[in-house]
């Protein structure tokens, strides 16, 4: 199968999460990623969970994130690594990397320098505050937890009228690398017709600051702080997390039509007459008594007795699944998200796949994620021209290694 970024090289200086996730989407879609590591590896293979005793091959928290990718081991502190780097940078399509603002040019790769190895490259970084801003934000370390209390996500995260929460997942930096992906693809685009590169200054709050959807016109047509709502959405109800008989569920009565079905199916019919539950905006603004009648009647029922019910009904609803219910969930398998790979030192194991399911050329997890190093001397070799004594003697200096 041709995939869709076939003949697409990357130098991926990226590690732990924002900038792999950007890496690991365009892997997937056919790019050939090397993934830059200092000796001692990326950080990422020292996270949990492993495969048998810890180990930096053994990292299944790594293995999700770098399928797909080829393991190079530089020292970017040694002049020579330096030099290997700008030999890569020189032959490839994209340099990405998501280190603090000020590591690149003191390393001495600034754009300007970049773009002197290479005009037609594209560079992509990603940082807690971005590149281009105040001073006293470029040098501040920036974990996902960071970005989701600076952007305002935190504070419409977590229960009603209690402490904010951080996201279950690290959407600070997740959200960073698909869009990071997406801008690295608009520049590829503009490439092909200007036969021009372009910098991507990614910031992990800009992108928490973009998907809070209605929080900031709250704010700005109305002077509205958002708040906490647990489960509840600001606009719609009932939309939200419901007690069952023997556990929790999701319903979401998106409008008024929807509404009437609803109460009708929980035996209430008289709810949708009631003139403070007429419309949605009343609903809204009358949640928390409309949702005490309403878990009443939901109570009533297990879970699994709702759920068929509702889906009888056309009613939007879900179960609330752990992840083992996900992992053996019958549509996830359909849909192929569960992709099996041979991984080195670790055996078969399952991680999850590709959510980009195009018709010719969809996202597939093709390659294990690489061992430390794996892929050092063949890099240098098939694509630098260096001779294996020419390895061995800089590995010995110390400047890159082999595994």
């Amino acid at each position: 199968m041709v995939r869709a970024l076939e003949g697409i090289r990357i130098v991926d200086l990226t590690h732990v999460l924002a900038g792999p996730v950007a890496t690991m989407i365009l892997a997937d879609l056919g790019a050939e990623v090397l993934h830059i590591e200092p000796p001692h590896g990326d950080d990422a293979r020292e996270f949990g969970p492993f495969a048998g005793e810890a180990d930096k091959n053994r990292s299944a928290y790594f293995v999700s994130l770098n399928r797909n990718k080829k393991s190079v081991v530089l020292n970017l502190k040694h002049e020579k690594g330096k030099q290997i780097l700008r030999e890569l940078i020189k032959i490839s399509d994209v340099i990405i990397e998501n280190y603090r603002p000020t590591t690149m040019p003191e390393l001495g790769f600034d754009w300007a320098e970049i773009q002197k190895i290479n005009p037609a490259i594209i560079y992509a970084s990603i940082s807690g505050f971005g590149r281009d801003t105040p001073p006293e934000y470029g040098s501040r370390p920036a974990y996902d937890i960071i970005a989701q209390a600076y952007s305002g996500f935190m504070s419409i995260t977590g229960p009603e009228d209690g402490a904010p929460c951080r996201a279950g997942a690290s959407i600070g930096d997740i959200f960073a690398g698909h869009q990071a992906a997406i801008g690295i693809l608009a520049a590829l685009m503009h490439r092909q017709k200007t036969g021009r590169g372009q910098y991507y200054d990614g910031s992990m709050v800009d992108g928490l600051l973009s998907v809070l959807e209605n929080a900031v016109v709250q704010y700005t047509t109305g002077h509205r702080i958002p708040k906490p709502l647990g489960s509840a959405h600001p606009s719609i109800a009932p939309f939200q997390t419901i007690p069952t008989r023997d556990g929790w569920m999701v319903i979401a009565i998106g409008n008024d039509i929807i509404w009437e079905r609803f109460c009708t199916t929980i035996g209430r019919e008289d709810l949708s007459q009631q003139p403070e539950y007429k419309t949605n905006s009343l609903r809204s603004r009358n949640r928390k008594t409309l949702m005490e009648i309403i878990e009443k009647e939901m109570v009533k029922r297990t879970t699994r007795a709702w759920s068929r019910i509702l889906e009888r009904e056309s009613i939007p609803h879900s179960p609330i699944n752990n992840i083992k219910q996900v992992c053996e969930d019958p549509c996830i398998n359909h849909r192929k998200m569960l992709a099996e790979i041979e991984q080195p030192q670790m055996g078969r194991i399952k991680i999850a796949g590709s959510p980009i399911h195009l018709s010719e050329t969809p996202g597939q997890v093709y390659a294990p994620a690489p061992l430390l190093g794996e892929h050092t001397g063949e890099i240098l070799k098939n694509l630098l021209g260096y001779s294996d004594a020419d390895i061995s003697r800089l590995q010995a200096e110390g400047v890159l290694n082999r595994g």
